[in-house]
Protein backbone atom coordinates (compact mmCIF):
# COMPACT_ATOMS: atom_id res chain seq x y z
CA UNK A 1 0.00 0.00 0.00
CA UNK A 2 1.32 3.71 -0.87
CA UNK A 3 -0.10 6.80 0.81
CA UNK A 4 -0.10 9.41 -2.68
CA UNK A 5 -0.67 12.35 -0.30
CA UNK A 6 2.97 13.37 0.58
CA UNK A 7 6.02 13.22 -2.17
CA UNK A 8 6.57 15.28 -5.60
CA UNK A 9 3.33 14.83 -7.10
CA UNK A 10 4.24 14.35 -10.92
CA UNK A 11 6.91 11.41 -9.14
CA UNK A 12 4.63 9.68 -7.41
CA UNK A 13 1.68 9.60 -10.13
CA UNK A 14 4.87 7.87 -12.52
CA UNK A 15 5.43 5.88 -10.06
CA UNK A 16 2.28 4.53 -9.71
CA UNK A 17 1.49 4.70 -13.40
CA UNK A 18 4.68 2.96 -14.72
CA UNK A 19 3.89 -0.72 -12.82
CA UNK A 20 0.07 -0.48 -14.40
CA UNK A 21 2.05 0.58 -18.08
CA UNK A 22 4.02 -2.15 -17.98
CA UNK A 23 0.88 -4.65 -17.14
CA UNK A 24 -1.53 -3.19 -19.78
CA UNK A 25 1.82 -3.25 -22.13
CA UNK A 26 1.93 -6.77 -22.16
CA UNK A 27 -1.59 -7.50 -21.86
CA UNK A 28 -1.79 -5.53 -25.58
CA UNK A 29 1.83 -6.59 -26.48
CA UNK A 30 -0.44 -10.38 -25.85
CA UNK A 31 -2.81 -9.16 -28.16
CA UNK A 32 -0.68 -8.08 -30.73
CA UNK A 33 1.62 -11.12 -30.79
CA UNK A 34 -2.09 -13.06 -30.73
CA UNK A 35 -3.25 -11.48 -33.54
CA UNK A 36 -0.18 -11.83 -35.21
CA UNK A 37 -0.24 -15.81 -34.74
CA UNK A 38 -3.91 -15.84 -35.74
CA UNK A 39 -2.98 -13.92 -39.36
CA UNK A 40 0.06 -15.77 -40.02
CA UNK A 41 -0.73 -19.14 -39.16
CA UNK A 42 -4.28 -20.12 -39.55
CA UNK A 43 -5.45 -16.78 -41.60
CA UNK A 44 -6.97 -13.71 -42.44
CA UNK A 45 -10.75 -15.00 -41.98
CA UNK A 46 -9.42 -16.11 -38.69
CA UNK A 47 -8.27 -13.32 -37.49
CA UNK A 48 -11.52 -11.49 -38.15
CA UNK A 49 -13.17 -13.94 -36.32
CA UNK A 50 -11.36 -12.86 -33.65
CA UNK A 51 -11.23 -9.29 -34.00
CA UNK A 52 -15.81 -9.67 -33.67
CA UNK A 53 -15.33 -10.99 -30.65
CA UNK A 54 -13.72 -7.86 -28.90
CA UNK A 55 -16.43 -5.53 -28.74
CA UNK A 56 -18.86 -8.00 -27.57
CA UNK A 57 -16.30 -9.15 -24.60
CA UNK A 58 -15.73 -5.34 -23.85
CA UNK A 59 -19.14 -4.42 -23.69
CA UNK A 60 -19.84 -7.19 -21.64
CA UNK A 61 -16.99 -6.35 -19.23
CA UNK A 62 -18.15 -2.48 -19.37
CA UNK A 63 -21.89 -3.75 -18.31
CA UNK A 64 -20.48 -3.96 -14.56
CA UNK A 65 -17.19 -1.94 -15.00
CA UNK A 66 -19.06 1.44 -13.38
CA UNK A 67 -18.68 -0.46 -9.90
CA UNK A 68 -15.18 -1.64 -10.14
CA UNK A 69 -14.41 2.27 -10.90
CA UNK A 70 -16.79 3.31 -8.08
CA UNK A 71 -15.47 0.48 -5.58
CA UNK A 72 -11.74 2.01 -6.55
CA UNK A 73 -12.49 5.60 -5.90
CA UNK A 74 -14.01 4.95 -2.61
CA UNK A 75 -11.20 2.17 -1.54
CA UNK A 76 -9.08 6.00 -2.06
CA UNK A 77 -10.87 7.75 -0.45
CA UNK A 78 -11.18 6.26 2.43
CA UNK A 79 -7.40 5.06 2.62
CA UNK A 80 -6.80 8.77 2.52
CA UNK A 81 -8.76 9.44 5.28
CA UNK A 82 -7.34 6.20 7.04
CA UNK A 83 -10.75 4.49 7.62
CA UNK A 84 -9.58 0.89 7.21
CA UNK A 85 -12.69 -0.59 8.09
CA UNK A 86 -14.27 1.05 5.32
CA UNK A 87 -12.00 0.06 3.04
CA UNK A 88 -12.26 -3.39 4.37
CA UNK A 89 -16.06 -3.15 3.17
CA UNK A 90 -15.19 -1.47 -0.11
CA UNK A 91 -13.52 -4.38 -0.34
CA UNK A 92 -15.57 -7.24 0.07
CA UNK A 93 -18.73 -5.72 -1.57
CA UNK A 94 -16.83 -5.03 -4.50
CA UNK A 95 -15.32 -8.79 -5.02
CA UNK A 96 -19.18 -10.47 -4.52
CA UNK A 97 -20.98 -8.40 -6.90
CA UNK A 98 -18.19 -9.41 -9.58
CA UNK A 99 -18.52 -12.61 -8.55
CA UNK A 100 -22.04 -13.08 -9.09
CA UNK A 101 -22.42 -10.93 -12.02
CA UNK A 102 -19.89 -12.70 -14.14
CA UNK A 103 -21.41 -15.65 -13.56
CA UNK A 104 -24.69 -14.10 -14.60
CA UNK A 105 -23.15 -12.06 -18.08
CA UNK A 106 -21.44 -15.09 -19.19
CA UNK A 107 -24.12 -17.65 -19.36
CA UNK A 108 -26.40 -15.09 -20.88
CA UNK A 109 -24.36 -14.25 -23.59
CA UNK A 110 -22.98 -17.83 -24.18
CA UNK A 111 -26.72 -17.89 -25.01
CA UNK A 112 -27.16 -15.29 -27.64
CA UNK A 113 -23.34 -15.63 -29.20
CA UNK A 114 -24.64 -16.83 -33.11
CA UNK A 115 -27.89 -14.81 -32.79
CA UNK A 116 -25.61 -11.56 -32.23
CA UNK A 117 -23.07 -12.26 -34.71
CA UNK A 118 -25.42 -12.64 -37.01
CA UNK A 119 -27.11 -9.77 -36.52
CA UNK A 120 -23.60 -7.84 -36.75
CA UNK A 121 -23.43 -8.69 -40.19
CA UNK A 122 -20.64 -10.45 -40.03
CA UNK A 123 -19.41 -11.97 -43.05
CA UNK A 124 -20.67 -15.88 -43.28
CA UNK A 125 -17.08 -17.18 -44.01
CA UNK A 126 -15.83 -15.56 -40.69
CA UNK A 127 -19.35 -16.77 -38.71
CA UNK A 128 -18.31 -20.26 -37.46
CA UNK A 129 -14.99 -19.47 -36.23
CA UNK A 130 -16.43 -16.48 -34.52
CA UNK A 131 -18.87 -18.27 -32.64
CA UNK A 132 -16.38 -21.23 -31.53
CA UNK A 133 -13.85 -18.62 -30.25
CA UNK A 134 -16.20 -16.47 -28.31
CA UNK A 135 -18.48 -19.43 -27.13
CA UNK A 136 -14.69 -20.62 -25.29
CA UNK A 137 -13.90 -17.44 -24.17
CA UNK A 138 -16.65 -16.38 -22.95
CA UNK A 139 -17.75 -19.72 -20.51
CA UNK A 140 -13.97 -19.73 -19.13
CA UNK A 141 -12.34 -16.14 -18.97
CA UNK A 142 -15.17 -14.19 -17.40
CA UNK A 143 -15.28 -14.98 -13.94
CA UNK A 144 -11.70 -15.49 -13.52
CA UNK A 145 -11.34 -12.03 -15.29
CA UNK A 146 -13.69 -9.70 -13.04
CA UNK A 147 -12.23 -11.08 -10.11
CA UNK A 148 -8.55 -10.03 -11.41
CA UNK A 149 -10.17 -6.87 -12.40
CA UNK A 150 -11.49 -6.67 -8.91
CA UNK A 151 -8.71 -7.14 -6.93
CA UNK A 152 -6.55 -5.17 -9.40
CA UNK A 153 -9.02 -2.01 -9.00
CA UNK A 154 -8.61 -2.71 -4.92
CA UNK A 155 -4.97 -2.75 -4.75
CA UNK A 156 -4.83 0.32 -7.01
CA UNK A 157 -7.19 1.88 -4.55
CA UNK A 158 -4.70 1.11 -1.28
CA UNK A 159 -1.80 2.88 -3.41
CA UNK A 160 -0.14 -0.88 -4.86
CA UNK A 161 0.05 -0.62 -8.20
CA UNK A 162 2.85 -3.18 -8.99
CA UNK A 163 1.08 -6.53 -7.37
CA UNK A 164 -1.21 -7.06 -10.56
CA UNK A 165 1.46 -6.28 -12.85
CA UNK A 166 3.44 -9.38 -11.81
CA UNK A 167 0.20 -11.53 -12.53
CA UNK A 168 -0.92 -10.08 -15.58
CA UNK A 169 3.07 -10.76 -16.75
CA UNK A 170 2.46 -14.60 -15.64
CA UNK A 171 -0.35 -14.67 -17.50
CA UNK A 172 0.62 -13.14 -21.14
CA UNK A 173 3.69 -15.13 -20.54
CA UNK A 174 1.90 -18.06 -20.49
CA UNK A 175 -0.70 -17.49 -22.95
CA UNK A 176 1.58 -16.79 -25.65
CA UNK A 177 3.61 -19.95 -25.03
CA UNK A 178 0.45 -21.89 -25.30
CA UNK A 179 -0.36 -20.11 -28.06
CA UNK A 180 2.56 -21.18 -29.71
CA UNK A 181 1.97 -24.68 -28.62
CA UNK A 182 -1.82 -25.39 -29.61
CA UNK A 183 -1.43 -23.68 -32.87
CA UNK A 184 1.92 -24.32 -34.21
CA UNK A 185 2.18 -27.55 -32.39
CA UNK A 186 -0.81 -29.43 -32.32
CA UNK A 187 -2.86 -27.59 -34.62
CA UNK A 188 -5.87 -26.61 -32.93
CA UNK A 189 -6.33 -23.61 -34.73
CA UNK A 190 -8.88 -21.01 -33.55
CA UNK A 191 -10.01 -23.38 -30.79
CA UNK A 192 -6.11 -23.62 -29.38
CA UNK A 193 -6.11 -19.57 -29.24
CA UNK A 194 -9.40 -19.45 -27.90
CA UNK A 195 -8.05 -22.65 -24.87
CA UNK A 196 -4.71 -20.91 -24.32
CA UNK A 197 -6.22 -17.43 -23.07
CA UNK A 198 -8.85 -19.56 -21.07
CA UNK A 199 -5.77 -21.58 -19.03
CA UNK A 200 -3.72 -18.58 -18.85
CA UNK A 201 -6.50 -16.69 -17.40
CA UNK A 202 -7.74 -19.31 -14.96
CA UNK A 203 -3.96 -19.62 -13.72
CA UNK A 204 -3.66 -15.52 -12.86
CA UNK A 205 -6.52 -15.57 -10.96
CA UNK A 206 -5.58 -18.37 -8.95
CA UNK A 207 -2.56 -17.14 -8.25
CA UNK A 208 -3.40 -13.34 -7.40
CA UNK A 209 -6.00 -14.49 -4.90
CA UNK A 210 -3.63 -16.41 -3.15
CA UNK A 211 -1.35 -13.27 -2.94
CA UNK A 212 -4.00 -11.19 -1.96
CA UNK A 213 -5.07 -13.48 0.80
CA UNK A 214 -1.64 -14.72 2.15
CA UNK A 215 0.78 -11.82 1.84
CA UNK A 216 -1.19 -8.17 1.37
CA UNK A 217 -2.89 -6.20 4.42
CA UNK A 218 -6.24 -8.01 6.27
CA UNK A 219 -7.71 -4.72 5.40
CA UNK A 220 -8.73 -5.88 1.46
CA UNK A 221 -7.93 -9.72 1.94
CA UNK A 222 -11.62 -11.75 0.44
CA UNK A 223 -11.15 -15.60 1.25
CA UNK A 224 -13.34 -18.71 -0.15
CA UNK A 225 -15.15 -19.08 3.28
CA UNK A 226 -17.89 -17.04 2.48
CA UNK A 227 -19.25 -16.74 5.96
CA UNK A 228 -16.94 -13.77 6.55
CA UNK A 229 -17.81 -12.00 3.28
CA UNK A 230 -19.11 -9.09 4.32
CA UNK A 231 -21.46 -7.29 1.66
CA UNK A 232 -23.21 -3.67 2.62
CA UNK A 233 -25.91 -2.38 0.33
CA UNK A 234 -24.93 1.25 1.58
CA UNK A 235 -21.81 0.59 0.30
CA UNK A 236 -22.81 -0.76 -2.54
CA UNK A 237 -25.52 2.14 -3.35
CA UNK A 238 -22.73 4.99 -2.84
CA UNK A 239 -20.29 2.69 -4.92
CA UNK A 240 -22.88 2.24 -7.88
CA UNK A 241 -23.82 6.15 -7.42
CA UNK A 242 -20.72 6.66 -8.04
CA UNK A 243 -19.55 4.30 -10.97
CA UNK A 244 -22.89 3.48 -12.73
CA UNK A 245 -22.01 6.92 -14.36
CA UNK A 246 -18.85 5.21 -15.84
CA UNK A 247 -20.25 2.07 -16.26
CA UNK A 248 -23.01 3.22 -18.40
CA UNK A 249 -20.53 5.50 -20.60
CA UNK A 250 -18.02 2.54 -20.97
CA UNK A 251 -21.23 0.42 -21.61
CA UNK A 252 -22.72 2.95 -24.35
CA UNK A 253 -18.94 2.84 -25.49
CA UNK A 254 -18.94 -0.66 -26.30
CA UNK A 255 -22.42 -0.92 -27.96
CA UNK A 256 -20.58 2.03 -30.19
CA UNK A 257 -18.21 -0.16 -31.11
CA UNK A 258 -20.30 -2.66 -31.65
CA UNK A 259 -22.66 -0.29 -34.07
CA UNK A 260 -18.79 0.19 -35.81
CA UNK A 261 -18.22 -3.37 -36.19
CA UNK A 262 -21.71 -3.42 -38.10
CA UNK A 263 -20.43 -0.66 -40.17
CA UNK A 264 -17.20 -2.37 -40.96
CA UNK A 265 -18.60 -5.96 -41.61
CA UNK A 266 -19.94 -5.27 -44.84
CA UNK A 267 -16.36 -4.13 -46.63
CA UNK A 268 -15.79 -8.09 -46.23
CA UNK A 269 -13.11 -9.74 -44.66
CA UNK A 270 -10.08 -7.71 -45.54
CA UNK A 271 -11.47 -4.63 -44.30
CA UNK A 272 -12.96 -6.47 -41.29
CA UNK A 273 -9.27 -8.56 -40.71
CA UNK A 274 -7.48 -4.91 -41.18
CA UNK A 275 -9.52 -3.45 -38.31
CA UNK A 276 -9.15 -5.88 -36.14
CA UNK A 277 -5.26 -5.59 -36.34
CA UNK A 278 -4.97 -2.18 -36.13
CA UNK A 279 -7.19 -1.97 -33.52
CA UNK A 280 -4.50 -3.98 -31.64
CA UNK A 281 -2.07 -1.41 -32.41
CA UNK A 282 -4.21 1.27 -31.31
CA UNK A 283 -4.88 -0.21 -28.41
CA UNK A 284 -0.76 -1.03 -27.79
CA UNK A 285 -0.43 3.10 -28.43
CA UNK A 286 -3.32 4.52 -26.67
CA UNK A 287 -2.26 2.56 -23.15
CA UNK A 288 0.19 5.16 -21.75
CA UNK A 289 -2.61 8.02 -21.31
CA UNK A 290 -5.05 5.29 -20.56
CA UNK A 291 -2.74 4.25 -17.52
CA UNK A 292 -1.60 7.51 -16.78
CA UNK A 293 -4.86 9.04 -16.09
CA UNK A 294 -6.26 5.86 -13.77
CA UNK A 295 -3.01 6.64 -11.92
CA UNK A 296 -4.19 10.02 -11.70
CA UNK A 297 -7.73 9.12 -10.95
CA UNK A 298 -6.13 7.01 -7.51
CA UNK A 299 -3.86 10.44 -6.79
CA UNK A 300 -6.86 12.91 -7.34
CA UNK A 301 -8.91 10.23 -4.38
CA UNK A 302 -6.31 10.26 -1.44
CA UNK A 303 -5.40 13.74 -2.16
CA UNK A 304 -9.25 15.35 -2.03
CA UNK A 305 -9.74 12.58 0.88
CA UNK A 306 -7.09 14.43 2.72
CA UNK A 307 -8.33 17.84 1.41
CA UNK A 308 -5.06 18.40 -1.08
CA UNK A 309 -6.65 20.14 -3.91
CA UNK A 310 -3.19 21.97 -4.27
CA UNK A 311 -1.94 18.44 -5.29
CA UNK A 312 -4.14 17.45 -7.47
CA UNK A 313 -3.77 20.75 -9.77
CA UNK A 314 -0.11 20.05 -9.97
CA UNK A 315 -0.32 16.16 -9.94
CA UNK A 316 -2.67 16.81 -14.04
CA UNK A 317 -0.09 19.69 -15.35
CA UNK A 318 2.55 16.96 -14.56
CA UNK A 319 0.08 14.00 -15.87
CA UNK A 320 -0.66 16.46 -19.17
CA UNK A 321 3.35 16.55 -19.70
CA UNK A 322 4.03 13.25 -19.02
CA UNK A 323 1.37 11.66 -21.70
CA UNK A 324 1.93 14.58 -24.26
CA UNK A 325 5.40 13.62 -24.80
CA UNK A 326 4.95 9.76 -24.44
CA UNK A 327 1.47 10.28 -27.10
CA UNK A 328 3.73 12.08 -29.87
CA UNK A 329 6.96 9.98 -29.84
CA UNK A 330 4.68 6.78 -30.03
CA UNK A 331 2.45 8.84 -32.62
CA UNK A 332 6.06 9.58 -34.86
CA UNK A 333 6.63 5.69 -34.85
CA UNK A 334 3.61 4.43 -35.75
CA UNK A 335 3.02 6.91 -38.75
CA UNK A 336 6.22 6.15 -40.37
CA UNK A 337 6.47 2.62 -39.80
CA UNK A 338 2.67 1.43 -40.40
CA UNK A 339 3.14 -0.52 -43.57
CA UNK A 340 5.51 -2.69 -41.76
CA UNK A 341 3.62 -2.92 -38.36
CA UNK A 342 0.70 -4.04 -40.22
CA UNK A 343 2.75 -6.78 -42.60
CA UNK A 344 3.90 -8.15 -39.09
CA UNK A 345 -0.26 -9.35 -39.00
CA UNK A 346 -1.21 -11.48 -42.54
CA UNK A 347 1.01 -13.86 -44.52
CA UNK A 348 2.61 -12.87 -47.50
CA UNK A 349 0.91 -15.19 -49.47
CA UNK A 350 -2.26 -14.73 -48.66
CA UNK A 351 -4.91 -13.56 -50.80
CA UNK A 352 -5.86 -10.56 -48.57
CA UNK A 353 -2.66 -8.99 -47.56
CA UNK A 354 -2.13 -6.23 -50.05
CA UNK A 355 -5.23 -4.87 -48.87
CA UNK A 356 -5.03 -5.48 -45.11
CA UNK A 357 -1.55 -3.59 -45.62
CA UNK A 358 -3.02 -0.91 -47.09
CA UNK A 359 -6.52 -0.65 -45.36
CA UNK A 360 -4.85 -1.12 -41.85
CA UNK A 361 -1.57 1.37 -42.74
CA UNK A 362 -4.33 4.22 -43.60
CA UNK A 363 -6.34 3.65 -40.40
CA UNK A 364 -3.14 3.89 -38.34
CA UNK A 365 -1.99 7.25 -39.98
CA UNK A 366 -5.55 8.58 -39.51
CA UNK A 367 -6.31 7.59 -35.99
CA UNK A 368 -2.69 7.99 -34.27
CA UNK A 369 -1.82 11.51 -35.96
CA UNK A 370 -5.22 12.27 -33.36
CA UNK A 371 -3.45 10.68 -30.02
CA UNK A 372 -2.63 13.92 -28.94
CA UNK A 373 -6.74 14.78 -28.16
CA UNK A 374 -7.32 11.34 -27.04
CA UNK A 375 -4.78 11.46 -24.34
CA UNK A 376 -5.48 14.86 -23.18
CA UNK A 377 -9.53 14.08 -22.82
CA UNK A 378 -8.48 10.79 -20.79
CA UNK A 379 -6.44 12.64 -18.07
CA UNK A 380 -8.14 15.41 -18.37
CA UNK A 381 -11.68 12.83 -17.44
CA UNK A 382 -9.33 11.11 -15.00
CA UNK A 383 -9.19 14.36 -12.47
CA UNK A 384 -13.41 14.67 -12.40
CA UNK A 385 -13.73 10.62 -12.06
CA UNK A 386 -10.70 10.58 -9.16
CA UNK A 387 -13.53 13.34 -7.48
CA UNK A 388 -16.44 10.79 -7.90
CA UNK A 389 -17.52 13.31 -10.90
CA UNK A 390 -18.58 10.67 -13.34
CA UNK A 391 -21.98 11.68 -14.81
CA UNK A 392 -20.57 14.29 -16.98
CA UNK A 393 -18.26 12.96 -18.20
CA UNK A 394 -20.45 9.62 -19.04
CA UNK A 395 -22.64 12.37 -20.83
CA UNK A 396 -19.91 13.95 -23.11
CA UNK A 397 -18.85 10.73 -23.88
CA UNK A 398 -21.47 9.27 -25.08
CA UNK A 399 -22.90 12.42 -26.83
CA UNK A 400 -19.96 12.63 -28.64
CA UNK A 401 -20.06 8.90 -29.32
CA UNK A 402 -23.40 8.53 -30.47
CA UNK A 403 -24.40 11.51 -31.93
CA UNK A 404 -21.06 12.59 -33.70
CA UNK A 405 -19.03 9.38 -34.05
CA UNK A 406 -21.29 6.58 -34.95
CA UNK A 407 -23.59 8.53 -37.31
CA UNK A 408 -20.04 10.42 -38.73
CA UNK A 409 -18.46 6.50 -40.01
CA UNK A 410 -21.80 5.35 -41.37
CA UNK A 411 -22.23 8.60 -43.09
CA UNK A 412 -18.88 9.02 -44.47
CA UNK A 413 -18.25 5.42 -45.40
CA UNK A 414 -21.21 5.88 -47.72
CA UNK A 415 -19.21 8.72 -49.53
CA UNK A 416 -15.64 8.11 -48.81
CA UNK A 417 -15.80 4.11 -47.86
CA UNK A 418 -13.75 2.28 -44.45
CA UNK A 419 -11.60 5.39 -44.40
CA UNK A 420 -14.88 7.34 -43.77
CA UNK A 421 -15.10 5.17 -40.93
CA UNK A 422 -11.38 5.80 -39.71
CA UNK A 423 -11.94 9.98 -39.84
CA UNK A 424 -14.69 9.60 -37.40
CA UNK A 425 -12.93 8.78 -34.55
CA UNK A 426 -10.71 11.24 -34.50
CA UNK A 427 -13.71 13.97 -35.11
CA UNK A 428 -15.50 11.76 -32.06
CA UNK A 429 -12.17 12.72 -29.50
CA UNK A 430 -12.03 16.61 -30.69
CA UNK A 431 -15.62 16.78 -29.11
CA UNK A 432 -15.00 14.88 -26.62
CA UNK A 433 -11.93 16.56 -25.42
CA UNK A 434 -13.60 20.48 -25.51
CA UNK A 435 -16.37 18.92 -23.46
CA UNK A 436 -14.18 17.45 -20.98
CA UNK A 437 -12.08 20.53 -20.56
CA UNK A 438 -15.23 22.68 -20.03
CA UNK A 439 -16.40 20.65 -17.53
CA UNK A 440 -13.05 20.27 -15.49
CA UNK A 441 -12.28 24.53 -15.97
CA UNK A 442 -15.98 24.82 -14.37
CA UNK A 443 -15.33 23.35 -10.71
CA UNK A 444 -18.41 21.32 -10.32
CA UNK A 445 -16.98 18.42 -10.16
CA UNK A 446 -15.28 19.03 -7.13
CA UNK A 447 -18.94 18.62 -5.41
CA UNK A 448 -18.61 14.96 -5.75
CA UNK A 449 -16.12 14.21 -3.01
CA UNK A 450 -17.13 11.46 -0.87
CA UNK A 451 -17.15 12.78 2.64
CA UNK A 452 -15.15 10.38 5.37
Amino acid sequence: MKDLTKGKEGVQILNFAVPMLIGNVFQQLYNVVDSIVVGKYIGSVALAAVGASFPILFTMSAMIGGVTIGGSVLVSQYFGAKENQKVKITSDTLQIFLLVSSVILSLLFFAISRPLFVLLGIPPEVLPDAVRYFDVIILTTTVPTFAVFGMAAILRGVGNSKTPVYFVVLSLVLNMALDIIFVLVFGWGILGVAWATAIATVVSWVALWYHLNSKEDAIIRFNLNYKKWQFNWENFRISLKIGLPSGIQQTLVGLGSLALLSIVSPFGVAVLAAYTAAGRVDMFVSMPAMNLAAALSSFVGQNLGAGRLDRVKQGLRSTLLYSTAICLTLTLVVVFFGGEIMRLFTDLNSEHHADIVRIGKEYLVIVTSFYIVFSTMFVINGVTRGAGATFVPMLITTLSLWIIRVPLAWLLSRYMGPSGIWWSIPIGWSAGLIGAYLYYRSGKWLKHRVKT
